[in-house]
């Protein structure tokens, strides 16, 4: 662990979840078969259709709507919605398929696997430190076994724009009532969780799986999650 910046007391731990608790490669790889599985059962004429037409969808929607790319849920419910259309489908057919689509989506994709070390580290830090987490993903974190360990999870869409804008991180400093300094945010995207953790006057510490150069520097830099063990 590197630490690169003096550190100002912490008193709350932020998380990131894809990706830094755990593997999120197959999980949203099982949660995209899961998808076009249930659109091939539901909507013969998609039997044809793999996961590149349906991020073209949600392409063609950001263009003309930036902002939807904030609530990756939604966006992709109206992308498959959308696709659905440009096949053939009533508005209202497309409307309940896609809703089932999605409903078998989310149902793999929050199924996640935390491995026992990560838990175990969690409690660890969480007999010191408020642990909460912020995503711009959808995962549950409830789903993960972890929810008890956590004050909250806060999600882009929902409760702000995504990191690296400062939203989330504003909105968790104010419903915990502390001043964002006193948050160590801990992320594996130096854009979206050193960046957005900083421009909301956070402090960072990135989880760098790839050894990436860059010009702005975290509070930490580390590239084993249970180095945080250092903290305790």
């Amino acid at each position: 662990m590197q630490l690169y910046k003096s550190l100002k007391p912490i008193s709350v731990l932020s998380f990131d979840l894809d990706d830094t608790l755990y593997d999120n490669k197959p999980v949203i790889a099982a949660a995209e078969a899961a998808m076009l599985q249930s659109l091939h059962m539901h909507a013969p004429l998609t039997k044809n259709t793999h996961s590149d037409f349906w991020w073209q969808q949600r392409r063609l929607l950001a263009k003309n709507n930036p902002d939807i790319r904030h609530d990756i849920g939604r966006w992709r419910l109206l992308g498959v919605e959308a696709g659905l259309v440009t096949l053939g489908l009533t508005s209202c057919e497309a409307g309940e398929i896609a809703e089932l689509a999605y409903q078998a989506f989310w149902d793999a994709r929050t199924t996640i696997s935390v491995l026992p070390e990560v838990t175990e580290l969690l409690v660890s830090l969480a007999s010191r430190y408020q642990l909460i987490a912020i995503t711009n993903g959808n995962a549950c974190i409830k789903k993960t076994g972890l929810g008890d360990l956590f004050e909250f999870s806060l999600q882009a869409g929902p409760d702000g724009r995504m990191k690296p804008y400062a939203d989330l991180f504003l909105v968790a400093a104010q419903r915990l009532a502390v001043q964002p300094s006193a948050i160590l945010h801990i992320g594996d995207s130096h854009r979206a969780d050193v960046m957005g953790a900083l421009n909301a006057g956070c402090q960072a510490a990135w989880l760098d799986h790839y050894q990436t150069p860059v010009s702005i520097l975290p509070h930490l830099h580390f590239n084993q999650l249970q180095q945080l063990r250092d903290l305790i």
